[in-house]
């Protein structure tokens, strides 16, 4: 065992009561979607249109390098309801920088972002969830709180989306957060080593998913209003 798999736990648990939120307590009938890596001109207006459809909100944690490329619909993911956090500058993992490379960057991002918004952002989701001790400290010195998930779809793989869907539902109760993508970072955010995205329609697997979700008696939130009438359950999140 690697001297970093034998401390995780020990940081996982020292954090737990301060920690990244994964979900939240809520005796309401509500689970938080959370859309990563966008907004996608063809792809975003089909994720806007499916939450319309099911009168649902949601969380988009957006890449200021799309924010730049797409203002118009950054604006109209605010205008429909919706909540909007940071995802960062660009796709950068955060654990190839050093703490304050990563909390000037985050910094940095948070400031563009709500001078285009004109409201606060609360909250961050490292590039691929990837956060050391160092790393989330230096996030939270921001003044942005990081937001990890629980159930996904995991909707990074080449497979038909009713199976996407079917895996995403996978777990998910009252007051999870679900990981979903309304884009995939490319060369342009940071990441040109990424294998190229699936052909999946994400407009699509939103329908899929908010279905099931209605079909269980929930409807999708943002975090912000879920914690409206819950609390966010907490605890550490540390991997490379």
């Amino acid at each position: 065992m690697s001297l970093a798999s034998a401390v995780m736990p020990v940081y996982r648990w020292a954090t737990r009561p301060v920690g990244t939120v994964r979900a939240v307590t809520t005796r309401q009938p509500h689970v938080v979607l959370t859309f990563d890596d966008g907004p996608d001109p063809v792809e975003t207006p089909k994720v806007l249109d499916a939450l319309e459809r099911f009168g649902a909100t949601a969380t988009f944690f957006v890449l200021m390098t799309r924010v730049r490329r797409y203002p118009e619909l950054t604006r109209a993911i605010l205008d429909a309801g919706h909540e909007i956090g940071l995802h960062g500058l660009d796709h950068t993992r955060l654990t190839k920088l050093t703490p304050q490379e990563a909390g000037g960057r985050t910094a940095e991002g948070k400031a563009r972002l709500e001078q285009f918004v004109q409201r606060e952002v609360r909250w961050f989701r490292a590039p691929y969830g990837a956060m050391l001790p160092r790393h989330w400290l230096a996030v939270k010195r921001t003044g942005l709180t990081p937001v990890g998930w629980g159930p996904t779809p995991a909707d990074w793989r080449e497979l038909p989306e009713d199976q996407l869907a079917a895996d995403g539902m996978r777990g998910c109760g009252r007051g999870s957060i679900m990981l979903v993508h309304d884009a995939m970072a490319d060369e342009r955010d940071g990441v040109p080593d990424d294998p190229p995205p699936p052909h999946i329609d994400r407009g699509k697997l939103a329908d899929l998913l908010l279905a099931g979700i209605a079909e269980r008696g929930w409807t999708s939130r943002s975090l912000g209003e879920a914690l409206t009438g819950g609390r966010a359950r907490k605890w550490g999140w540390f991997y490379r």
